[in-house]
């Protein structure tokens, strides 16, 4: 009598389970536009000067600090952080600086809202000076082609506020 053996299907089973791994670390802007951008260009160059880049696609992330809709489309200001996994933006203190995003079709600012991660591909278009508190600040500005807006993470801390101490909550 033929015995099967079970380690096909083991195989078959890692093989399904390494494609669907490989699949959910795939970069959230797309391979084309991505193979347009100059691994030499950082986030930090174009920031400072960006008119020295006018016309390069980048990739930046980050997160949005103000969204309006505007006759030219939808404005985004973001504050840049550096990207980690799949170019979503870290959660760190670090940043190489402000730029504006021009999507040139509506968004709804309730949900590019502030606060929200965002990764964008797009063209440096040059530079666009804004107030910014009692200074004018020059922001690149990046005509956007791709946008991904990256899901709310969820806090699984749990806070009782019948069991408030002082000015703080007591975390159980």
């Amino acid at each position: 009598m033929l015995r099967r053996s079970k380690y096909p299907t083991f195989f078959k089973l890692m093989t399904i389970i390494l494609w669907v791994s490989m699949i959910g670390c795939a970069p959230v802007i797309s391979k084309q536009l991505r193979e347009q951008v100059k691994p030499n260009i950082t986030a930090g160059d174009v920031l400072k000067n960006p008119e020295n880049y006018k016309g390069e696609m980048v990739v930046l992330s980050g997160v949005i600090i103000e969204s309006e809709n505007t006759k030219e489309g939808t404005l985004l200001k973001v504050l840049q952080r550096p990207s980690g996994l799949r170019e979503k933006p870290k959660d760190v203190d670090t940043s190489e600086g402000r730029f504006l995003a021009l999507v040139d079709h509506y968004l709804d600012v309730s949900v590019y809202a502030k606060d929200r991660a965002v990764t964008i591909g797009g063209t440096i278009q040059g530079m666009r000076t804004l107030p910014l508190g009692e200074i004018q600040y020059n922001y690149p500005l990046i005509n956007v082609k791709e946008i991904h807006l990256w899901p709310v993470e969820k806090s699984n801390t749990y806070t009782n506020p019948s069991f408030q101490i002082g000015v703080g909550y007591l975390y159980w």
